[in-house]
């Protein structure tokens, strides 16, 4: 189903899909694909929300900052000093973090305006990006696609092309919060992560990786969350060609459960600290599956590379559950 949301300053319409199977109830915008509602139950059987979105088109519109729900990209997290190399040269990208490159730019994927075409029980969504929008080189078919499994599961599977080399790594940035409404500092998380990218005043990695064991990283047994990161974390599995599970979430209060499954070797834990009105700091819990922050200009790092006749495929797969 879908239905008419809001209307660009330019006229172009925005309208939102929803999603329904399993108990599970999922709204997509086709306006930066944002993930606008995920409805489930509660251990009592109420249906809620459980991640951070605005009613209308319009809280998007005048606060893009926290990519509520959105898909972010070409490349989702930071680029060091807006620039990377690339077989000899250097591509100059959008500063929009400081010196840095923030999640595709000052227009990436969360401002755009998607295709939106109906597949089994999910969305397709479908986009171009041109030969050197936001300063990345070569033109970007992209495509990702929503779905809900038997079991309610919501899937995002992400592919794309390009006519020229260029690096690409994007992701959803939604913000959970399981309990529905107030904080989500109290959650309990689990993260299948031996290690973590330590970073600068500018959240820019510096230097090795480092072990959780004794840091306040270490996410191997499940603990409350708390407040404070905006960090990626190193999953132990590395890149798979299939989800793998390496992390739960878990609020005592209403009893849901979130399992996050991907095929992504890291996960950007952000506790929503910088979180502006109309929400409080530690109001959602953004779990960002995707390569490292900074990989082109990292070659220690998995590479972010594509090149032409080659295809970027990564899926993630989030599923619900209740504890008693």
């Amino acid at each position: 189903m879908n239905e008419l949301f809001g209307t660009l300053s330019d006229g172009t319409p925005v309208h939102r899909w929803t999603l329904e199977r399993a108990g599970v109830r999922v709204r997509v915008l086709s306006y930066g694909g944002i993930v606008q509602s995920v409805e489930v139950p509660d251990r009592q059987g109420r249906s809620g929300n459980v991640v951070l979105g605005f009613p209308g088109l319009d809280g998007y519109l005048a606060h893009p900052e926290p990519y509520l729900g959105a898909l972010v990209g070409r490349y989702a997290n930071r680029v060091a000093g807006a620039r990377f190399p690339l077989d000899g040269r250097v591509h100059t990208l959008a500063a929009n973090n400081g010196p840095n490159s923030l999640h595709g730019g000052e227009r990436g994927f969360d401002k755009r305006v998607w295709d939106v075409a109906p597949v089994t029980h999910g969305l397709r969504l479908t986009l171009v990006s041109a030969h050197g929008e936001e300063g990345f080189p070569g033109r970007l078919e992209m495509s990702v696609t929503y779905t809900l499994d038997e079991r309610g599961a919501l899937g995002i599977a992400y592919e794309a092309v390009t006519d020229a080399p260029t690096v690409v790594n994007p992701t959803n940035h939604s913000y959970w919060n399981l309990a529905g409404s107030g904080s989500a500092a109290g959650h309990e998380l689990r993260i299948a992560a031996s290690r973590f990218t330590p970073v600068d005043a500018d959240l820019i990695p510096a230097g090795d990786h480092q072990e959780v064991t004794g840091t306040r990283f270490d996410f191997r047994e499940a603990r409350r969350t708390g407040t404070g990161y905006d960090h990626n974390l190193v999953l132990d599995k590395g890149v798979t060609p299939t989800p793998v599970e390496v992390a739960e979430l878990y609020d005592p209060a209403s009893g849901r459960v979130l399992t996050v499954a991907t095929t992504e070797p890291g996960m950007q834990l952000y506790t929503a600290d910088h979180i502006g009105e109309p929400f409080a700091p530690g109001a959602g819990i953004a779990l960002e599956t995707q390569h490292f922050p900074d990989s082109p200009n990292r070659p220690d790092f998995p590479s972010t590379v594509l090149r032409p006749g080659g295809t970027f495929r990564s899926e993630t797969v989030y599923g619900f559950a209740v504890r008693r």
